[in-house]
Parts: structure tokens; C-alpha cells; sequence
């Protein structure tokens, strides 16, 4: 009796139960470079290149620890192109009589999974994730019966539940949130400790060479490449940022400086998303800083907030509300998605130096995402689906579970407001407070009309005037409309003729 263990490119996790359980002696460990997860969005090169390598270096891991192993490169000719088929052509060579597969992180995938056994003809177990420390069923007893889902209500009951700089029933300091104390703007000449870079080896090399003939038309530079691809290097990355950045990472984790994309942010989604680090042994480390004097409690409850806060909801929220939370357009936004996205050609600096880094790393941290591209996303009333789609095949980090509340939730608002409180959308002020970009930009920061006007500047009030019927009752915009109720007519005509005028030019592909 042997059983064929599907592991996919982010469960390369050794501790995970279908592997920690199984028999070496007689059951069988499928990776498997598939087409059809590869290409279904077109990918950062960056991200394939990543994926690919750190899927070989744990395959070639668990046959040194005595797996048996199958591993199926993306130009091999076993190469059955999706995954179900990969399966079949497994089967059909072994003596298997069950499957086993670790819960996925993606909609479409669990509900392909669901249909496996029937087609397969033999059992099909789906097993739950434990690296995640809220299970989907918790996190759906919490929801159960709430008017609203917060992060913030669920984040301290995980605190609670997990231990986590608690004294007792109460949080370390007295405070559960020091998000106050962590938006600082930098000074351009700070000076970051270097992030961690890694040269690739024969089999990053390898892979690279795959990438460059398989995916050329896909995003993304794909050379430099410099990540950690193993387990030992993940864990170097997360040592060298615990101990060398960690200090300052809260005080400056909102800042933006031009030609500096690293600055003082920990780098390990991408190795946490995948597998090659767990949240518990990120969050202890930097917990044990804390109690070792080494890190700020601001520092230390900011990284923490993120991974055992943010992570862990935006997981459950997934599951909550799929699959309506991808096709919700709550301000029915409709615009596609400007050339400028792809080519970074525009004269918005902001704008040109995020996406130039995103096109550069597969990596843009959490205030570029949000606060620069996003918030630009949902002022100029872009589509959705372009936008959700941009974000999941740009990012190395990005699968479904996290890129999805992420973009319908919090950057797109187009949940209507179950993610977030409000829509997060600013204008150009805020952008200038927390970087260096409006010193090199085509536009003017402090003009709100005129040619040389800030985009986001007449762009903000527009979308304060377009969406007042149905954002005029949240208390969290009463201030804006207060605002805006006491301006002129004269001033919100111009700012809407000029977010006209410069939507125009997006829909028609001219230069902005």
C-alpha cells in the first residue's frame, strides 16, 4: 500500500503532515513545475525563476532525507501541463492506492481538489495547513455574527490564543497596537544596513536559463537574481533583518525613498508564503529580541502585527467571503489598467519609481503597495479584476489567499467595506510627507489644479465628489466631507475637469 503526496510550490514546508507522516519506505513525493499554474496569469519572471529553484532545492532536501521523490521539471516531456493530469500520468506508472495533497491556498484550486477522488478513482485527502495559527474554522467562528470584520479585534484574540507579548491577560506595555509610533518619513541620506543577497548556484542557474526561454514575454527583470532559495538562506535572511534592521524597522516601516526599495522591512514574505519560513519561528524571533533588549517594543509589536495580525486574517477573510470577495466592484469601477503599469513610462515619480522597483525585484513593500499604486488604482477608477490580477502575477510573495483581501479589501474597497474601516485613498500631500518623490516628479505636489497639478491631488476630490452617496455616512470620511463641503464651486468644477481630462488621456493610452 503507498500513497502519492502532492506537495505544491508553497508547501515546501518539511514539518507539514503529509510529509512528517509518511512512509519513506513505500510512498512517493510529487513536485511538479506545471504549466497551467505557471502561465494562468503571466507571472514576474522573478517569481518563476524563485519558485522553480526553491522548489528543486527541497526536492533534492527530502531525497537526502530519504523520500522517494518525483520530480517534474517545466520542459520535461512528462510534463502533463496541470496538475490533475500530472497525477493521472503518476498513477498510471505506480502502485499507489491514495492521494494525499495539503489544503491549497487558492479557491480554484480546492474546488478542482474536491473533484479529484472521483476522477482519480482512489482515495483523494485534502489535509489542513498548520503553518497558518488560525485554522479557516476559526477564523469563521469568530466572524459568525459580526457587523464588521477588524483586523485589530482579531489580532488580540491571536495574541491571546498564541502567548504573544502578553504579561497575564494583558498586552506587554499596556498597549495591544503601536501603529502610531511607526510612520516616521526618512531622510534620503539614512544609512540601511545592506538586505541579504545570495549568488545563484548551478541550479538557480539553471533555472534562469529556463526562464529566459520559456516566459520571455512575461513581466519583470529576471536578472539580477539574488534570493535566498533554501531554507538555511531564508532563515540567514530573517537573522540578518532581526538583528540589523528590527531595531528601526517600525519607526520608519511606512517611509519611501527613491532608488532605495529595501530600507529597513524584514524581505521574508516571500520565503513565509512559500514555505521555507514558518510565522511561529518569524514572530519568535523577533519577540525574543524584545525581551533581549535588542529591538523596540514599537519595532517588535509592528513586525509581529503584520505576520500573527494581517497575515493571519487576510488568510481567513479569504475563505470567508470566496468566491463573491473576487467579483465585488463596489464603485463599479471599470477603467483597464494603463500602459504605464507594464512599461513604468509616466511622468507621475511616485508612481515610476514603485512600479521600476516592482518591474526590478518582484518586490515593493506594504506602503508602496498601498499607499502609492493602489491608491492610484482606486482614484483613477481601474478595473478590479485588472488591478487583482496585476498585483497576484507582479509580486514574488503573491498568491491568491493573501493578493486577493488585499486588493479587493483594502486597496480597491470594492468589498464595500468588509475588509476596511474605509477606503485608503490620499492625495498627493500624503505621498510628499512620507517620501522623497515629489522632488523628482513631472508634477507639482502643492498645486491642486492646472496642467502641473499632482495627479492624485484633483483625482482625490473627485473621487470624494463621484462616490458622496456612498461613503458620506462613514464616520471614519466625516472629516473629508466636512472638508469638502466647505470648498468652493469653482475649485471642485476645476479638480473634476482636470481628473476628467486626465482620465481621458489613461483611456486613449496617452503619456500621463
Amino acid at each position: 500500500m503507498a500513497t502519492l503526496i502532492l506537495v505544491l510550490g508553497d508547501q515546501l514546508t518539511p514539518s507539514l503532515p503529509v510529509l512528517s507522516q509518511a512512509d519513506k519506505a513505500n510512498d512517493r513525493v510529487l513536485l511538479a513545475e506545471v504549466k497551467e499554474e505557471a502561465t494562468y496569469v503571466k507571472h514576474h519572471k522573478k517569481k518563476i525563476a524563485f519558485l522553480f529553484s526553491a522548489m528543486r532545492h527541497f526536492a533534492k532536501q527530502l531525497t537526502e532525507h530519504g523520500f522517494g521523490v518525483t520530480y517534474i521539471k517545466y520542459d520535461s516531456a512528462e510534463n502533463k501541463g496541470s496538475l490533475l493530469e500530472q497525477i493521472k500520468h503518476t498513477l498510471a506508472k505506480g502502485s499507489f492506492d491514495h492521494v494525499k495533497v495539503t489544503m491549497p491556498g487558492e479557491y480554484r484550486l480546492y474546488k478542482s481538489m474536491q473533484q479529484w477522488q472521483q476522477v482519480l478513482n482512489v482515495p483523494v485527502t485534502i489535509e489542513d495547513d498548520p503553518r497558518f495559527l488560525a485554522t479557516i474554522d476559526e477564523f469563521k467562528q469568530w466572524a459568525d455574527g459580526r457587523k464588521q470584520y477588524r483586523m485589530e479585534f482579531f489580532y488580540r484574540e491571536m495574541r491571546r490564543k498564541h502567548g504573544i507579548l502578553m504579561e497575564g491577560k494583558n498586552p506587554v506595555g499596556r498597549k495591544w497596537n503601536y501603529d502610531a509610533q511607526n510612520r516616521e518619513p526618512m531622510s534620503a541620506t539614512e544609512q540601511v544596513p545592506l538586505h541579504s543577497k545570495f549568488a545563484p548556484d548551478i541550479v538557480t542557474q539553471e533555472v534562469i536559463s529556463l526562464v529566459e526561454g520559456n516566459f520571455s514575454d512575461h513581466f519583470g527583470d529576471l536578472t539580477p537574481f539574488h534570493y535566498a532559495v533554501t531554507r538555511t538562506q531564508a532563515l540567514q535572511v530573517l537573522n540578518t533583518f532581526i538583528d540589523e534592521r528590527l531595531p528601526q524597522f517600525g519607526q520608519y516601516q511606512d517611509a519611501m525613498i527613491e532608488g532605495k526599495p529595501w530600507l529597513y522591512h524584514s524581505h521574508i514574505a516571500l520565503y513565509l508564503n512559500c514555505g521555507l519560513l514558518t510565522p511561529l519561528e518569524c514572530i519568535s524571533a523577533a519577540e525574543q529580541a524584545y525581551y533581549a533588549g535588542t529591538a523596540p517594543l514599537n519595532s517588535v509589536e509592528g513586525f509581529i502585527r503584520q505576520i500573527l495580525g494581517w497575515r493571519e486574517f487576510v488568510r481567513g477573510f479569504y475563505w470567508y467571503f470566496m468566491p463573491g470577495l473576487k467579483t465585488g466592484n463596489y464603485f463599479n469601477h471599470t477603467l483597464s489598467l494603463p500602459a504605464f503599469f507594464w512599461d513604468t513610462q509616466t511622468n507621475m515619480n511616485c508612481m515610476r519609481q514603485c512600479i521600476k522597483e516592482t518591474k526590478a525585484n518582484a518586490y515593493a513593500h506594504h506602503i508602496q503597495r498601498l499607499m502609492v499604486i493602489g491608491n492610484f488604482c482606486l482614484l483613477a477608477g481601474l478595473s478590479p479584476n485588472d488591478v487583482q490580477q496585476w498585483y497576484l502575477l507582479v509580486y514574488a510573495d503573491a498568491y491568491e489567499w493573501v493578493e486577493l483581501p488585499n486588493v479587493a479589501g483594502m486597496i480597491l474597497y470594492s468589498d464595500g467595506g468588509h475588509l476596511a474601516s474605509k477606503p485608503y485613498v490620499a492625495s498627493g500631500s500624503y505621498i510628499n510627507k512620507m517620501s522623497n518623490y515629489c522632488k523628482n516628479c513631472g508634477y507639482h505636489v502643492s498645486k491642486k489644479t492646472g496642467e502641473k497639478a499632482c495627479p492624485f491631488n484633483y483625482l482625490y476630490w473627485n473621487f470624494i465628489s463621484q462616490q458622496k452617496e456612498k461613503l458620506k455616512g462613514n464616520p471614519r470620511m466625516a472629516m473629508t466631507y466636512k472638508t469638502y463641503e466647505r470648498m468652493k464651486d469653482d475649485n471642485i468644477d476645476a479638480m473634476k475637469a482636470h481628473a476628467n481630462a486626465f482620465i481621458n488621456k489613461l483611456e486613449n493610452n496617452e503619456e500621463v
